[in-house]
Parts: C-alpha cells; structure tokens; sequence
C-alpha cells in the first residue's frame, strides 16, 4: 500500500498530476484546489490511498492528512466512489464540509455536481456520528465563509460558463466580495481580475 509519496511535480492535467520520485512518475488524481496549488518542478509531499480494481488500479493525493481520512469516510458512504469523494473535496473544504453534515445542510451538499438530495442525506445519516467530535469550533464561519451570503449565484453561473472550475469560480467570487463587490456585474468583473493574476 502506497501512503505518502515526496517528489517533483512533473505534469499538471485537469484532475490530476504526475509526480516524479526518484525517476518513477506517479499519477496522482487530485482535488481542484490542490490541482490549483500545484507548479511544475515544486517539489510536494502527498497522502496517498491507491484504490485497487479487477481491472485497474488508481491513486489519489491529497496534501493535508484530513483530506485523505475525509475521502476514505465519504467512499464508505453508500453510493458515493471515488469520483463523486473527489469532487465533493474540490467544491468545499473539509472544515466546510464537515459543518455542512453536522448542520444538517442539504442544500449546501447538493451544490456538488452529482450530488443530489439522497446522496447528500445520506451523508449526514453515515458520517454525523462519525464526525461529531469534530468541534463546530467557528464552524458555522467557515461555512459561511465557503459561501458567501453576498455571492451572487448569477455571477457564479457566468464564471462556469466561462469554463472555470466550480472551486476556481467560488474561490474568486469569495475574494471578490470581501473586497466589497456587491453586483453581479461588479463580482465578476473582480472575479475575473483575480483569476487572471493567479
């Protein structure tokens, strides 16, 4: 079993890298965020869980451990592989999808693509128990802060129709309104800046 992999970002695609260490390129399917974080030629050190098949076998990275041990709970969710756990890490950060399952948030969940409102109560079903000592801790900011209540949903959609990723658009429009942008015209616009600075 491979849990840790140290080496050198050789390539970047768009859900996953090649990491070169010692000579042997690993492909590692990664979360947006993490895909985003990632340069070529930076040397990066992966938790790791290889997901084994008849007839394949794929390995995941993930750059802080509570990534990894959040997938590996939501692969226990019935209904939820591998792809499904992937996404839901590139929409949300882990302190805001935990809060989202101890409060209950449905309508937050379903935001992922592929998740709809049976899978998403089924996640709070199999995973609160699990999860409850993960103390709140200003977890309700963190959601909040994972979502904006000043974010227009208008000027999301316009960013994916642009073709960024749903973690690239919330990410930019999350910066765009703590600068004080509070029109659609205005979020996108700074949104746009940011993304193309990056």
């Amino acid at each position: 079993m491979i849990g840790m992999l140290r080496g050198t970002v050789w390539v970047t695609d768009s859900d996953r890298i090649i990491l070169d260490v010692g000579g042997v390129g690993y492909l590692l399917h990664v979360a947006a965020g993490c895909l985003a974080d990632c340069r070529q030629g930076e040397e990066k050190i992966f938790y790791t869980h290889l997901q084994v098949r008849e007839d394949d076998m794929t390995l995941y990275g993930f750059v802080q451990r509570e990534e990894k041990e959040l997938f590996l709970q939501l692969l226990g969710v019935s209904g939820i592989g591998p792809k499904a756990a992937l996404s839901i890490l590139s929409v949300f950060q882990v302190k805001q999808i935990k809060s989202a399952i101890l409060q209950e948030n449905v309508s937050l969940l379903t935001e992922v693509p592929g998740v709809g409102a049976k899978t998403a109560k089924r996640m709070i079903l199999e995973l609160k128990e699990k999860i409850k000592d993960f103390g709140l801790d200003g977890g309700s900011e963190n959601l909040e802060a994972g979502m904006s209540s000043t974010m227009n949903s208008e000027a999301l959609d316009t960013l994916l129709a642009l073709g960024f990723s749903r973690y690239e658009a919330r990410e930019a429009l999350n910066k765009a309104t703590q600068k004080g942008a509070d029109t659609t015209e205005s979020q996108v616009k700074e949104a746009l800046r940011l993304l193309a600075n990056r």
